[in-house]
C-alpha cells in the first residue's frame, strides 16, 4: 500500500498539481522552494510554501500541511479513501468494481482462516479437513471487524463496499462465518457466510446468487449429485464425488433448473436432506427433471442425516457410493 501511494504521489507532483489549479507562486531559495497565496484560506500576503524536492506544502497563515493527498482532502473536503479515488481518476485509472472488491474481499477471507483456530476447528467438526480442498474452494474466514479498514486502505471507496454489501451500517458484513466464493465461470458474484456461533446461520450478501455451485466443473459430467447446502458439497468433493453441485436449499431458480437440464443423457442424484420439507422438495424437483425427459434418482440416506452428517458420522466414500447405487427413480 505505501508503495501504491508514493507510486501515486510521484506520478502527479504536488506542485504540477497546484499550477494544473491556477496557482501562482515565486520561487525562494535554491533548494526547489516556492510561495504564493494559499488556497485553502483567503488571503493576501503569500504564506503557502512548497518544497517540490519533498512534494509537501505548509501554510504559515492557517497552519495546515501535508502532502498531496492531504492537499486534495483539504481542498475539495474529502476523506481519505476519497481523495485517493479522486486522483487515480485524474490519472485515468478507473475506480474498483463490484467484482474486484469481491475478488479482494475473498481473498482477504482466505488468508484470514488459516490465523483464526476457531475456523479451522469449525471445518474440522464439520468434516471438512483436507487443504487442497479448502484451497480449491477458496474457503476463507471472516472475524469481522476487520475488512472494512483492509479494504479502504486499498483505496476501496466507502460508498463501492457498502453498495455491494460487504459492509452494514459501518460495520463488516460478516462476522465469524466461514466464508465461501460463489463464482460465475471465473467471476465472484456472490458471497456465502455460515455462522460459528450463535447468529443466523447462513448469509449470502445483498446480491443475486448465481446458478449452480461451481457449474463450470460439473458440468460435463454424465451423472451429477445435486445437494442442498455448501458443507454438502465440500465432504462430497473431499470424498471424491467432483460431480457433485449445490442449489443452496431445496428450491431451484429458472436459471439452476436450465442449468441442470441442459443435457438430455445426464442423471441427475438429488441427495437433499432427508427431513419432510427435503423429501418433498426432491419428489417435486424429480418430477420436474423427468418432465424435461432427464434420467432422476432420489438418493436415500440414512434417518437424521444429510450427506455432509453422514460423513462426519464416519461414512466412507464407499458407504455414499452404495447409497447412489441403491437411489430410487422417484
Amino acid at each position: 500500500m505505501n508503495h501504491d501511494l508514493q507510486s501515486l504521489k510521484e506520478r502527479i507532483p504536488l506542485l504540477d498539481y497546484l499550477r494544473i489549479h491556477n496557482w501562482t507562486a515565486r520561487p525562494i531559495g535554491a533548494h526547489q522552494e516556492f510561495v504564493g497565496l494559499c488556497p485553502l484560506h483567503p488571503e493576501t500576503h503569500p504564506s503557502f510554501y512548497v518544497n517540490a524536492a519533498k512534494n509537501v506544502f505548509y501554510c504559515h497563515g492557517c497552519g495546515r500541511g501535508g502532502d498531496l493527498i492531504r492537499f486534495v482532502q483539504l481542498s475539495l473536503n474529502l476523506s481519505f479513501r476519497e481523495a485517493l479515488v479522486y486522483l487515480k481518476g485524474q490519472l485515468g485509472q478507473p475506480e474498483p468494481g463490484e467484482e474486484e472488491a469481491l475478488w479482494e474481499a475473498a481473498n482477504f477471507y482466505r488468508q484470514q482462516l488459516g490465523r483464526h483456530p476457531e475456523a479451522l476447528d469449525y471445518l474440522h467438526s464439520r468434516g471438512v479437513h483436507d487443504a487442497g480442498l479448502i484451497d480449491q474452494l477458496s474457503i476463507g474466514y471472516a472475524p469481522g471487524g476487520m475488512l472494512n479498514r483492509h479494504m479502504s486502505r486499498l483505496g476501496y471507496p466507502v460508498e463501492l463496499l457498502l453498495g455491494v454489501g460487504l459492509i452494514h451500517q459501518g460495520k463488516d458484513a460478516f462476522y465469524r462465518r466461514i466464508v465461501f466464493p460463489c463464482f460465475d465461470g471465473c467471476r465472484p458474484i456472490n458471497l456465502y457466510g455460515r455462522s460459528i456461533g450463535g447468529a443466523a446461520p447462513h448469509r449470502f450478501l445483498p446480491r443475486p446468487k448465481g446458478g449452480l455451485f461451481a457449474w463450470s466443473t460439473v458440468r460435463n459430467c454424465p451423472d451429477v449429485i445435486l445437494v442442498e447446502g455448501l458443507f454438502d458439497l465440500a465432504v462430497l468433493w473431499q470424498a471424491g464425488f467432483i460431480n457433485t453441485t449445490c442449489a443452496f436449499g431445496v428450491h431451484l431458480t429458472d436459471p439452476q433448473f436450465s442449468q441442470l437440464s441442459d443435457r438430455l443423457d445426464r442423471t441427475v442424484f438429488i441427495a437433499f436432506d432427508p427431513d419432510p420439507a427435503g423429501a418433498n422438495a426432491a419428489r417435486a424437483l424429480a418430477q420436474r427433471l423427468q418432465q424435461a425427459a432427464l434420467n432422476v434418482r432420489i438418493v436415500d440416506l440414512p434417518r437424521g442425516h444429510d450427506p455432509n452428517r453422514c460423513f462426519v458420522d464416519g461414512a466412507s466414500a464407499a458407504d455414499f457410493d452404495r447409497h447412489l447405487r441403491d437411489a430410487l427413480s422417484p
